[in-house]
């Protein structure tokens, strides 16, 4: 069996394991300092929106020598626009104008046939108004919030309201890092971006949900046990499915790194650029958030019930007795279960005192 492999088993069998949930503070920080830095690039310099979204015009040339880099520069001075160009291959260049109305593209075409020095009949000029993109930014608006509606709805029915919560808080941490990175490194927003935003809340969501399931499975009949807390059997769920959460995540980061660094940075394919880096940034985050986020959350929520409070103070208070029991070589009243558990992952268990001797103090 590979390291990995043995790895993955030690961690289903909470023999070894690291203590999440306890660490939760740190990992809210985190989280917090990451979506605040987010937000001020969203403030500070707000999103590049395509002409899907705000309207104008691409301009599609015909045979040119002119670089890219020119292109851009005669697009602005033509347009007093902003201007993408993209090569096509076949020295032929992509020119994307926004906020260009169909009265002044006639003039660009024809500053830009002169300066390219083409002729004007070889550029092809496809508008968008404005009205149109924002019917499309409120429809993709629109199928956002009936996303999270229902994945809210689901889960309550199928799991319970404090996990649809930390599901909810864990799919806008993950919107909000991927729309604070798109405003910092200044790449456009296309329905390519709203695509990509939507696959990879699917895929966040599917990742908390696996989380979820466990940790239902493994909390029946809690209250009938006096040996882990809520906490603790979180901190297991999440351990039991780490090395499957970091494979697949390994595995899907793979071809879309490929297309974001080879495709749109080597290769200059720019437009692989609005799909491929949401979906980058939001499969990274949405690892994080299943993990770091959604499970330690559900049991913050959980263990504020009166049943799990008192559960908790029960199984802290028979641990301490065993502890005060094992220092001074007294045995307690021990039900069936070990009155010095440990938690439930939190590296390989130790034996205690309680446990390796008699009543005599005499190793069994």
């Amino acid at each position: 069996m590979s390291k990995l492999g043995d790895l993955g088993a030690r961690l289903h069998r909470g023999e070894v394991g690291y203590d999440f949930v306890r660490n939760r503070k740190i990992w809210y920080g985190v989280s917090i300092l990451i979506t605040i830095t987010a937000i001020v690039g969203l403030a500070v310099r707000g999103l590049s929106m395509g002409i899907e979204f705000q309207g104008g015009a691409v301009f599609t040339t015909g045979k040119t020598s002119v670089s890219v880099s020119q292109a851009e520069t005669y697009a602005e001075k033509a347009s007093g626009h902003d201007a993408i160009v993209q090569e096509l291959g076949n020295d032929t260049l992509r020119i994307q104008i926004s906020g260009v109305d169909t009265a002044k593209s006639d003039e660009i075409k024809q500053e830009l046939a002169k300066d390219l020095k083409v002729d004007a009949d070889s550029i092809n000029a496809d508008l968008v108004g404005p009205s149109w993109g924002d019917q499309i930014a409120n429809k993709a608006w629109q199928g956002l919030a009936i996303f999270l509606v229902l994945v809210v709805i689901y889960l309550a029915i199928a799991f319970e309201w404090r996990m649809a919560i930390a599901a909810f808080v864990a799919l806008i941490h993950d919107i909000t890092i991927t729309i604070g990175i798109y405003a910092l490194v200044g790449f456009e927003v296309t329905p390519g971006t709203v695509i990509g935003l939507l696959t990879i809340l699917g895929y966040s969501l599917y990742d908390t949900v696996v989380v979820f399931d466990s940790l239902k499975e493994q909390t029946k009949d809690i209250t009938k046990q006096n040996r882990w807390t809520y906490a603790e059997i979180a901190n297991r769920s999440i351990n039991s499915t780490l090395v499957r959460s970091i494979n697949t995540t390994v595995v899907a980061l793979l071809p879309v790194a490929g297309l974001l660094f080879i495709g749109g940075g080597v290769l200059g394919a720019g437009m692989l650029n609005d799909i491929s880096l949401s979906l980058f940034v939001g499969l990274a985050a949405g690892a994080y958030s299943s993990i770091f986020i959604a499970t330690p959350l559900v049991a913050d929520l959980k263990e504020r019930e009166p049943q799990l409070k008192a559960l908790k103070k029960r199984i802290l208070a028979k641990r301490a007795q065993a502890e005060h029991d094992a220092e001074t070589g007294t045995d307690g009243p021990y039900d069936d279960e070990p009155a010095d558990a440990t938690p439930a992952v939190v590296g390989p268990r130790a034996q205690s005192g309680s446990r390796s001797r008699g009543r005599g103090g005499k190793r069994r």
